[in-house]
């Protein structure tokens, strides 16, 4: 069987972006690959259309349950012979499963690593044919990576098992020590390797200093996304509930999503978030890895992001469809405390903690800069971006800085003559001369820079402190109570050999630039026409219990509106439509194309 036409029959597209057809001629061939990829760009592809192609079932080992059942409901929906195993399916299920693999009857087979591992598992597949093994999220094999599974360190028994049957690992985040790390964990050194470029240009990034988060985030909605699907990420689970409430009662469609709600309504949330229009998703980072959804049009984070690679995974899942999204968030420096504190509480080893604090470093650093914000993150992953984008926030608003010289000086020589123990609250006080209990207490009033600070007020020294910690002169100390330290770093400034500047930080609601432009439906596509269009998808997805993606994108219906095909020959043409969805959906389109009048 051709790739090419399966990629147009079941598919429905011409061409293959690249290096899909390289990936997936390398695989048809028996070779390894290991695919670095954004979201969007059709990973799936590389590996569904091989397993097709290639006699036997295609495993795919997949992290998530709700991710092997939307890749499975969406690829049955073209006719694939997909199936999942998995801890939802009653045993009879799970068993028709498993004759089916034995019978040769399915093309592609999701698995959980913990089931793979398992013995009995590892016999089944021993006793019948498969055609690859695709390994999706593979940042989850990495000892370093996030979403960290120890069932992905097991899965080097794919090499050792199963010599002859070849293995794609696939992953849209991943630095060099992550790539470097899942190679080794997979024996896939000796694979070819395919790094497509990590720049999501539709995407928009935001950056601001949390002030009133709850009110910068209400601001940024009614601006930029009334009615649209969202994600808002939250580090705690308590703060995803109190967030979709409060968004509730401003009038959104939120809804809460992390580990610790029961089954059922975790499911029933993140279906309806899948199937619904305008709904916003308030998640612990336990929500939206492989959520095929093409129309997210906001991912906007409360609370800051462990690692740049975690920004990026979680950032990506917003405009899957090529179309303009916004990646928003707000941080402090008690976001910087609370997930140090995380770390250091983690039963991780001392070198997976320090390097996990050099990527919380990295991406603190990435909110402090004043220069453009996507060369900073394609920089972290190894790419040149060229010059500024012109997209995001400091392009737009470009930040203006500071002489912080003389103010960084004071604020090193307090956290040194209170002993290098205090948090920032309180070194503020000993800066602005604040007669509290805790300065009498400690006899900070007798200090020689108890007020030598008043000519900022607290929210400039919080900010100083700040940008000092980011720039690595100052560090918090976890084995305490989250008291700052001085580095070595901080020594040139202190004895006058090096100057500083500082960004100049202001309030959110002072930057009103260009509202994201959304892509309008073109002049020549009748409204109506449109409209209707999308109340029959959603018909259609409503009587099979399915997201309304999943009949057909967007993009697919837009094709439907301009061109306004009259006979099936034509529908076939149109991009998304394969052999399955033309048998299926055709006529029921056809017609609502011609009971619109403009055809």
């Amino acid at each position: 069987m051709n790739p090419l036409a399966v990629l147009r029959n079941t598919f429905g597209f011409d061409a293959f972006r690249e290096p899909q057809e390289d990936i997936i001629n390398a695989l048809v061939a028996g070779q390894d690959a290991l695919v670095l990829m954004p979201t969007g760009r059709g990973k799936s592809l590389c590996f569904q259309i091989p397993a097709i192609v290639r006699p036997g079932c295609g495993i795919v080992i997949s992290p998530l349950i709700a991710l092997m059942q939307n890749q499975t409901r969406a690829l049955q929906q073209l006719g694939v012979r997909a199936a999942f195993l998995n801890s939802t399916l009653d045993p009879a299920t799970a068993a028709g499963i498993e004759a089916a693999l034995e019978a040769e009857e399915l093309d592609l087979l999701y698995l959980a690593p913990e089931r793979l591992t398992q013995a009995r598992t590892l016999d089944l597949l021993r006793r019948s044919r498969i055609s690859l093994f695709a390994i999706d999220e593979a940042h989850c094999v990495s000892q370093w990576g996030h979403d960290f599974r120890a069932d992905y360190l097991q899965l080097d028994l794919l090499a050792r098992d199963f010599p002859q049957v070849p293995r794609i690992a696939l992953t849209a985040t991943a630095d060099a020590r992550t790539q470097e790390d899942i190679a080794l964990r997979l024996q896939l050194q000796d694979a070819q390797k395919y790094v497509v470029g990590f720049d999501r240009p539709n995407i928009r990034y935001q950056i601001a200093l949390k002030q009133n988060p709850s009110k910068q985030l209400l601001q940024f909605l009614r601006r930029e996304h009334q009615g649209d699907a969202g994600i808002v990420y939250c580090l705690s689970r308590k703060k995803t509930e109190d967030t979709a409430s409060w968004l509730r009662e401003q009038g959104f469609n939120a809804l809460p999503y992390h580990a610790g709600l029961d089954p059922g309504t975790r499911e029933a949330n993140q279906d309806h978030f899948l199937q619904a229009e305008g709904v916003i998703i308030v998640a612990t980072i336990a929500f939206g890895m492989g959520i095929d959804k093409p129309d997210v049009r906001f991912v906007a984070h409360l609370d800051l992001p462990k690692t740049i690679e975690s920004y990026y995974q979680e950032t990506g899942r917003a405009g899957r469809d090529g179309e303009p999204a916004n990646a928003w968030m707000v941080y402090g420096l008690q976001d910087v405390i609370k997930l140090r504190q995380m770390l250091e509480g983690s039963e991780g080893s001392e070198e997976y903690k320090r390097i996990e604090q050099h990527r919380l470093n990295a991406m603190l650093g990435l909110c402090e800069i004043t220069t453009c914000r996507r060369q900073a993150l394609l920089a972290y992953f190894g790419e040149d971006s060229g010059p500024h984008c012109g997209h995001c926030d400091t392009c737009l608003y470009p930040v203006d800085t500071w002489d912080a010289t003389e103010a960084a000086r004071k604020a090193l020589s307090t956290v040194y003559r209170t002993g290098q123990r205090f948090g920032v609250n309180h070194l503020v006080d000993v800066l602005l001369g604040k007669e509290t209990e805790k300065i009498f207490q400690f006899d900070h009033h007798q200090l020689p820079v108890f007020g030598i600070g008043r000519e900022l007020d607290a929210n400039r020294w919080k900010s100083v402190f700040r940008q000092l910690v980011a720039r690595g002169l100052l560090s918090v100390d976890l084995a305490g109570y989250g008291g700052l330290k001085l580095e070595e770093k901080c020594r040139p400034l202190l004895r006058g050999d090096e100057t500083i500047a500082l960004r100049q930080d202001v309030g959110q609601s002072g930057r009103t630039g260009k509202r994201l432009t959304k892509t309008p439906l073109d002049a020549h596509i009748d409204v109506g026409l449109w409209e209707a269009l999308r109340e029959k998808r959603r018909q259609l997805a409503e009587h099979q219990g399915v997201p309304p993606y999943v009949i057909f994108h967007d993009a697919t219906l837009r094709a439907m509106a301009e061109e306004q095909p009259r006979t099936l020959e034509a529908f076939a043409s149109l991009p998304g439509v394969g052999t399955r969805k033309l048998d299926k959906y055709g006529e029921a389109f056809l017609g609502v194309i011609a009971d619109s009048g403009t055809a």
